[in-house]
């Protein structure tokens, strides 16, 4: 069994999940979320696509109802002892078998906790829970359960990330190595996930983010792929990831020669970016945060060109996208706190003259501060 933690830092994570739960005055909690399932328990699969339940239970029970294919899978990969499987068959409910699993751990009239805020959980299939739970309990929202405890790191966690900003860091060094015009944004891409795999890392919540030319003002995954021009422009963002960690990174490169535009723009991002690692720390919230990369950079006159949003958390996270809450963004009243961990991202897009300018990493929260988890350079890199 493969678990990427002790037994003891497992067992704890189990206890307080269980406590949280008596807190919320819940009786169990309906885990539909990937992220909480591996937090959880060590249960590691995509196969979240398809219904799947785990069962926290106010006592620490844990019960996990999923299909055949990943039996084994939580089997190999989780702690959990209980794993229940419901049938692929014509005309099938897995919510009937849900609630027979509430039903068998004595939670008949019982008040629980849902994720409705999870990937793993589509209208179609809350829509066949909600009907086989009415008149068999009450439940209420608890999304945020998990993700709360899941926000500040453990020291093993934290040593994942790190390693995932090395990969990170390592592919960066192999896209600035390939880059040039004439070459294909195919072949940085090859040469960027080539680093982190054969280093022993993950693939990503979602694609490396490659684009170059007009589809550099993207900051999305799009297919096909482009070749880079004399003077040209190609942004990536991306991650390096470790047992499912994430430590992302955010770059616009040039080849040939750099416009003044793309210049004042990249100093821009710069000062935002380093401005904003000066204003974190324990106590300030993130929509303070977010006020600072914004007063920067509308300061250099790209306020019609900034994102309304300007990072967000890092962690354990699954597809569709890397994603982790909470974002970076006016007005949020949530609070940094030491060990928690962000993705700052700068980011300019002009879509009126075509140029696009980003610069981003990740950093952990300190007891008076931040610190970088990248070792590289902020400097304009120009091919």
């Amino acid at each position: 069994m493969p678990l990427h933690f002790s037994v003891e830092e497992m067992t704890s994570r189990g206890d307080r999940a269980a406590a949280e739960v008596r807190a919320a005055g819940i009786d169990a909690l309906l885990l539909f979320k990937q992220e909480s399932m591996y937090w959880l328990s060590g249960y590691d699969t995509f196969g979240f696509a398809m219904f799947q339940c785990l069962v926290l239970t106010a006592d620490g029970r844990q019960v996990l109802l999923t299909r055949m294919p990943d039996r084994g899978t939580a089997e190999y990969t989780s702690n959990l002892t209980d794993i229940r499987v419901w049938h692929d068959v014509e005309g099938m409910n897995p919510a009937i078998d849900l609630v027979q699993v509430l039903d068998d751990l004595g939670l008949r009239g019982s008040r629980l906790g849902i994720e409705l805020d999870s990937y793993g959980l589509k209208a179609s299939n809350w829509q066949l829970l909600e009907t086989a739970l009415e008149g068999f309990c009450t439940w209420t929202d608890a999304s945020t359960l998990i993700q709360e405890l899941r926000r500040t790191k453990s020291p093993a966690e934290l040593a994942y990330i790190r390693r995932a900003a090395e990969l990170a860091d390592d592919a960066w060094d192999a896209a600035v190595a390939r880059s040039a015009a004439g070459v294909s944004e195919a072949d940085v891409l090859a040469d960027m996930q080539d680093v982190i795999l054969r280093s022993g890392g993950d693939y990503a919540g979602n694609g490396i983010i490659i684009g170059s030319g007009p589809a550099a003002l993207m900051v999305r995954y799009i297919s096909g792929r482009r070749t880079l021009d004399t003077d040209d422009q190609l942004t990536l963002e991306w991650c390096g990831v470790e047992r499912q960690y994430h430590a992302a990174m955010m770059r616009t490169l040039l080849t040939g020669n750099a416009s003044a535009e793309h210049v004042a723009m990249h100093a821009a991002c710069a000062e935002a970016l380093v401005a904003c690692e000066d204003a974190i720390g324990p106590g300030v919230t993130l929509g303070e945060v977010f006020d600072v990369h914004a007063r920067v950079l509308d300061e250099a006159g790209f306020r019609d060109h900034r994102m309304n949003a300007c990072g967000y958390g890092m962690g354990a996270v699954y597809a569709p996208i890397w994603v982790d809450w909470p974002m970076l963004y006016h007005g949020n009243p949530l609070t940094f706190a030491a060990d928690q961990v962000y993705f700052l991202h700068m980011i300019l897009l002009n879509l009126d003259d075509g140029r696009a300018m980003n610069l981003g990493h990740s950093v952990v929260v300190t007891d008076d501060g931040c610190e970088r988890l990248s070792r590289s350079s902020l400097d304009l890199v120009v091919k």
